[in-house]
């Protein structure tokens, strides 16, 4: 399913709540975050994680929080974004061709036309052919790159900077309220050892001093 079971809010405070749990630094978390949020507005189907993976390791970030910062599109919020990238990356390059659903889905379709006809031509009498691969990496896919360079990395960056404060008073409240906890534990095993105590002490009292002669045999 593209849509999530449970809607996109509630997997994004999912999300949100396995990020601000990792047991790591802020700022290590904050790293795989920018790292992870930089990948996933990138055009990587299939290889995000692997590249994700690679992105924490260069800024020595925690894995999982670039890993769940991956999630940052969604299939509501990647169509505005591709359109703000491929628009970028078109002004980028001097490519003067309307971004319109047509003119894109006829890119995708003659690309993927000559992939397969590439794949069958493996094993066939037919040469391979390559415009359509060529128009779709030199008007759609390159564009895309290059133009989600600049507010990918603005917004990761964005990310990052609220990530530290978000993640710092988490883990402090956190060990606040495991210092509470500890301190009621505490608490209560002085009042059972000197509830246990007082039990002892008043049971030796309520013995009189011939008790032990007397619980003798006869």
């Amino acid at each position: 399913m593209v849509y999530p079971q449970g809607g996109f809010r509630r997997a994004t405070q999912y999300v949100l709540h396995r990020m601000r749990r990792l047991p790591d630094s802020p700022h290590r978390i904050a790293r795989g975050v920018f790292a992870g949020s930089m990948v996933g507005f990138m055009p990587l189907p299939g290889m995000q994680f692997i590249a994700a993976w690679l992105a924490s390791r260069a800024v020595n970030g925690n894995l999982l929080a670039a890993l769940l910062a991956t999630f940052n599109t969604n299939p509501i919020t990647t169509p505005f974004f591709a359109v703000l990238a491929m628009t970028l990356g078109h002004w980028m390059l001097g490519i003067q061709k309307p971004l319109s659903p047509e003119y894109i889905g006829m890119a995708f379709a003659n690309a993927g036309s000559d992939l397969w006809f590439n794949v069958k031509a493996l094993f066939g009498p037919e040469h391979t052919q390559w415009d359509g691969l060529v128009q779709f990496w030199q008007e759609i896919y390159l564009p895309y790159v290059l133009g989600a360079l600049g507010p990918g990395f603005v917004l990761s960056a964005l990310f990052y900077y609220l990530t530290i404060p978000l993640v710092t008073a988490y883990q402090k409240a956190r060990a606040a309220r495991s210092a509470e906890r500890s301190e009621r534990r505490r608490k209560l095993r002085e009042t059972l050892e000197a509830a246990a105590a007082r039990l002892k002490t008043l049971g030796e009292g309520t013995r009189g001093p011939g008790d032990d002669d007397a619980a003798g045999p006869t």
